[in-house]
């Protein structure tokens, strides 16, 4: 998947997880996945080649200028049903908070719904994960509710709260992405004229 600002690529472990290792430094950006932080780029290898190459989830890397910076991908495909989840979203140095990462997500929800024909698109996180959630929101998704006591991840409680976009809401999320991602939304240092919000709530 190709968009303006960013690429998404199937993971290949030989040839992205040092670029993904040198962008995941940050420990934070392991606080709520069920995995990570590694030691080195080998150890981080070797997980991708043991959980990542299969087809639920479907790993893919983000490429920035043809640099591995973060990961996304689909889980819990349910074609019978046309849903879809996507998630094990991390974005790393550089990469978070940007058109980029925005762009990432447009890419994916693009394909459920124009390419795949899908009904409902799913996002699920750690309930206290307020800069998850804020981006399921800012994306365009549905807060639904949480489940309580959900999962056990690292030895600690997790609450999830769930959010979906239907298919009925995308046609207008849809144009809100394409709008604020148009380069005439950002001036020359690459900072925003407007927020997605903006395109968002106006429709």
């Amino acid at each position: 998947m190709t968009g303006r600002y960013v690429a998404l690529e199937p993971v290949d472990p030989d040839r992205h997880a040092p670029g993904l290792f040198a962008a995941s430094r940050d420990d934070a950006v392991w606080t709520y996945l069920a995995y990570g932080p590694w030691p080195d780029a080998g150890t981080y290898r070797d997980w991708l080649r043991a959980n990542a190459l299969g087809a639920d989830p479907a790993f893919y890397a983000v490429l920035v200028d043809g640099e591995p910076r973060g990961v996304v991908s689909y889980l819990r495909d349910e074609p019978e049903h046309r849903v879809v989840e996507i998630g094990h979203i991390w974005f790393g140095a550089g990469l978070a908070r940007t058109r980029a990462a925005t762009e990432a997500v447009h890419l994916l929800a693009r394909r459920t719904f124009d390419e795949c024909g899908y009904r409902r698109l799913e996002w699920k996180c750690n309930a206290l994960n307020a800069a998850s959630r804020r981006a399921a929101e800012r994306f365009g998704f549905t807060y639904e509710g949480t489940f309580r006591q959900h999962m056990l991840v690292k030895g600690r409680n997790r609450d999830t709260a769930w959010y979906a976009l239907l298919d009925g809401e995308w046609p207008r999320v849809r144009a809100a992405y394409e709008e604020w991602l148009d380069p005439a939304n950002f001036d020359e240092s690459g900072t925003q004229r407007s927020a997605l919000a903006a395109y968002s709530t106006s429709r």
